[in-house]
């Protein structure tokens, strides 16, 4: 009941960042308008609880045919029009309330075990992958639409040290342009055994990996410059010019540049990078082996080893709106010394995202996989700054478009041996 109380706390939180007069924008042309989201995530768990698992009638079945699903066009060219006429926001949270309460006499009163148990932990998560995505849309709104507020995690805001943007010196960034891992071949474990998870996590498998080398850190902005210099690339969606200088547009204001923090890209875009360095992306299963290997031939549950997520091991769980410099996170290291393999932006990887050998969609939610095993979207692994703590597990994968601009995302790369070019 905690996990449900709290999740739609802190999305009142996250909805109260646009002004009452954007309610109506569309911050990303390839996603719903504001309103669509706020009313999604109530019809969501009557939709997949109340009415799918428990076969209770829902509450209003025109709301939760409108707020049923989101859209997820390959270009917005290819966005149809929605309607210009959307429910007022009052109906929409008096609806969310009448849900609320449903739900939480369903988790009180209902026998949950088995697919309704499944049900109950999709509604949960849902509900904070959604926190997530909802920030990227947010993030790309103009400044004076949004109220500045301190970040979501308890306790406010937690800046590791160096977390400001502050400059670091050539001697660095060569080290950040330099520094890789050696790799030694080995077996990875890819896809969960625990009750719960979301489809696509299963069944469990073991992945052969050859030996490779791999980024210490995620590529940088400095890193990044470099390559627009050297090849003529466009800007990532992150980066705005003003007066000639680079800028990062953070969630609430301009930052100047910060070199050391991980550039934010699309998979082309970091394939492109990856290419000019005479490198490649890593696939899943090298993302798997740099994370969970260690030298002994054992597996951890997370890059640093068994102990649970905390805020001294990444930046994740709404801890900070932005990035921090690469490193900044020591503790958080995996076995190999590969540094923010979970947190400061998701990892781009080379796999294109389908179901393992075995697949078999979740009973609750059928759909939320295999719609998207279309050859065209791209498996990330890790965490951002967005990402709620209880999604922070070895076996979660998340995925999009290799176009989509707009999400925290980072890279790092990876090459058949020793050598860097």
């Amino acid at each position: 009941m905690s996990w449900f109380r709290e999740g739609r706390a802190r999305s009142v939180e996250v909805f109260s960042i646009p002004r009452q007069a954007a309610y109506y924008d569309r911050p990303i042309t390839l996603r719903n308008p504001i309103v669509f989201y706020e009313g999604h995530l109530p019809a969501f768990t009557v939709n997949t609880l109340l009415k799918f698992a428990l076969k209770r009638p829902g509450i209003n079945a025109d709301y939760e045919k409108l707020f049923e699903r989101g859209i997820d066009p390959d270009s917005e060219a290819a966005v149809a029009n929605v309607a210009d006429l959307w429910p007022k926001r009052a109906d929409i949270q008096a609806y969310g309330a009448r849900a609320d309460e449903a739900i939480e006499g369903a988790l009180i009163g209902a026998d949950l075990e088995r697919d309704r148990g499944e049900a109950t932990l999709a509604i949960l998560e849902h509900e904070q992958m959604h926190q997530e995505t909802l920030l990227y849309m947010f993030h790309n709104m103009p400044y004076e639409k949004k109220v500045r507020r301190a970040p979501l995690a308890n306790g406010g805001p937690r800046h590791p040290e160096r977390s400001e943007g502050s400059q670091v010196t050539s001697a660095e960034i060569l080290r950040f342009a330099q520094d890789d891992v050696r790799i030694p071949a080995g077996v990875a474990t890819l896809g969960s055994s625990d009750p719960f998870g979301w489809d696509n996590e299963y069944p469990q498998h073991t992945v052969d990996v050859p030996a490779f080398s791999i980024d210490r850190d995620n590529v940088t902005n400095a890193q990044y410059l470099d390559f627009m210099h050297a090849t003529g690339a466009s800007a990532p969606h992150f980066w705005t010019r003003v007066d000639g200088e680079w800028f990062w547009r953070g969630m609430f204001e301009l930052i100047p540049l910060p070199p050391d923090w991980p550039v934010y890209v699309t998979h082309d875009e970091a394939e492109a990078y990856a290419k000019w360095r005479g490198a490649r992306l890593p696939s899943e299963a090298e993302y798997h082996r740099a994370a969970f290997g260690t030298p002994s031939g054992q597996e951890r549950r997370f890059p640093w080893g068994d102990e649970p997520p905390d805020h001294t091991r990444g930046n994740f769980d709404f801890a900070n709106w932005d990035p921090v410099p690469v490193g900044s996170y020591p503790k958080g290291a995996s076995a190999w010394g590969v540094n923010d393999l979970v947190g400061n932006g998701w990892e781009w990887t080379s796999t294109k995202f389908d179901g393992f050998p075995g697949f078999k969609p979740m009973a609750s939610y059928p759909v939320y996989s295999a719609d998207f095993f279309d050859n065209e979207h791209y498996v990330l692994k890790g965490a951002s700054p967005a990402t709620a703590q209880d999604l922070v597990r070895r076996s979660f994968r998340n995925w999009f478009r290799p176009n989509y601009p707009y999400l925290y995302a980072t890279f790092r790369c990876v090459y058949a041996n020793t050598e860097i070019p």
